[in-house]
């Protein structure tokens, strides 16, 4: 054993196919917190709180980095009363989960679900043209990030006009950049992209869907939280939201035999948009990356340094 290498703990028992990101560059520990203390730095994944408690049982601990990009699992004022630099991997799912928001844009709007029920049942050839074509349409895209960008690019390419809503931008190359209200009343399509604060808590809730086009198309692949699932499945049996493609949910994962996970409109994967062979080892080389940078005194991709 290096005893001069860094000691890196993961949260969550490390996958055997990234063990060379870590090999000659650091020891690798943990899930069992008995090896908490003697770690310079986290690894973090989704599931497991990192708070003030956490903190307190890794004495060496100087970063606690993010296989994500969000941190919501982070109590970031905690980790800096406590010495904490945390970080996240903003860059690595980006591509992965643009291409799994088109995916379930594209099997929602047409009629994925029902039409592989009628292909099982032996039916052939259309009842009535209820598919959306997507050339002409608008896609609204709450959040304006680094994956919401790629999605818009898509979309132009399809014909589709995009408009953004996001309230950290000045502007929005690529989409129209406009207020919530309007962005849901002119949207076939919306497409969430926020991140999980108390601002966005339900931000789909009954009135937003209400004032969204009869028949718009939801998509999730941000966090389950943004949703009021209720009240998405009220409009989802009204017929004011004609689909919806969720990659998270609250919780995760539903129930068995949840309505949501049994409704004819509805498509839900299980929180793997960023679950690509290349997603996955760029999140763990990322994620690494900060961590022994952090240590190193190189740069990072730092969410919040101590204060």
């Amino acid at each position: 054993m290096h005893d001069d290498l860094p000691i890196l703990f993961f949260d969550h028992p490390l996958p055997d196919a990234y063990r060379d990101l870590v090999e000659g560059r650091a020891i690798a520990v943990g899930p069992d917190d008995a090896d908490l203390g003697t770690a310079q730095a986290v690894l973090a994944g989704a599931k497991r709180p990192w708070n003030a408690q956490a903190f307190a049982l890794g004495s060496s601990m100087k970063v606690i980095s993010r296989i994500g990009i969000g941190y919501d699992n982070v109590d970031v004022p905690a980790a800096a009363a406590a010495g904490v630099i945390v970080c996240n991997a903003p860059d690595a799912p980006s591509v992965s989960t643009a291409e799994h928001t088109l995916m379930l844009m594209f099997a929602i709007v047409k009629n994925l679900p029902a039409q592989t029920e009628r292909a099982r049942q032996g039916l052939a050839g259309a009842t009535t043209g209820t598919a959306l074509e997507l050339d002409g349409t608008v896609l609204g895209l709450v959040g304006y990030g680094r994956i919401a960008r790629r999605v818009g690019a898509a979309a132009r390419a399809l014909g589709m006009s995009v408009l953004a809503y996001d309230p950290y931008l000045s502007e929005a190359e690529g989409a129209g950049l406009v207020g919530l209200d309007r962005l849901f009343a002119e949207s076939d399509v919306i497409s969430l992209h926020a991140p999980s604060v108390a601002d966005t808590h339900h931000m789909i809730n009954a009135d937003t869907l209400a004032s969204m086009k009869h028949g718009v198309y939801l998509v999730n692949c941000a966090r389950g939280g943004l949703v009021d699932q209720d009240a998405l499945l009220s409009a989802l049996d009204s017929g004011q939201v004609a689909g919806a493609g969720l990659d998270v949910t609250d919780p995760e994962p539903l129930p068995e035999g949840h309505p949501l996970l049994l409704h004819p409109n509805v498509i839900v994967t299980p929180h793997v948009a960023s679950a690509t062979v290349a997603g996955r080892r760029r999140l763990y080389s990322h994620a690494i990356d900060n961590a022994l940078n952090v240590l190193a005194g190189r740069p990072a991709t730092i969410v919040a340094p101590p204060t």
